[in-house]
C-alpha cells in the first residue's frame, strides 16, 4: 500500500514538472495560430472526425512526443505519416512543442486512467 501510493504521488508529482516545463500562456496562443480546434473541435475534446484524437486532458509527454514524430515525418522508424500533422509540425520548435502540450494538458478532458 505504501509503495502504491509512493508511486502515484511520484507520477502525479512527474506529470506536473512536466507540464510545467512548457509555457502554457505561449502554448494557448500557438494552438490558436496554428488552428488546431478546426480538427480537434473548440475545446479539444470534440474532434470534427472521430478518428482524430481528444487533445484536451492529454498528457503533455505524449503530446510532445506524438508533435517531434510528426515532425520526423514517416521516413524514420519512430516518425509518424500524416499530411496534415506534418505540415503543422514542420515549423514547430522543441519549446513550441513543450508549450502547446503544457496547455492541452491543462484543459479539462473525458482522458481518465483506469486501474
Amino acid at each position: 500500500m505504501k509503495n502504491t501510493m509512493l508511486a502515484l504521488a511520484f507520477g502525479a508529482l512527474s506529470m506536473n514538472a512536466v507540464a510545467a516545463s512548457g509555457d502554457v500562456a505561449n502554448g494557448e496562443a500557438l494552438a490558436k495560430k496554428y488552428n488546431c480546434a478546426s480538427c480537434h473541435g473548440a475545446d479539444y475534446k470534440t474532434p470534427i472526425d472521430p478518428t482524430y484524437p481528444k487533445l484536451a486532458g492529454q498528457h503533455a509527454d505524449y503530446l510532445k512526443h506524438a508533435l517531434a514524430a510528426y515532425k520526423r515525418g514517416g521516413k524514420v522508424i519512430n516518425g509518424r505519416n500524416n499530411a496534415i500533422m506534418a505540415g503543422m509540425a514542420q515549423p514547430l520548435s522543441d519549446k513550441d512543442m513543450a508549450d502547446i502540450a503544457a496547455y492541452l494538458h491543462g484543459l479539462p478532458g473525458p482522458l481518465v486512467v483506469r486501474r
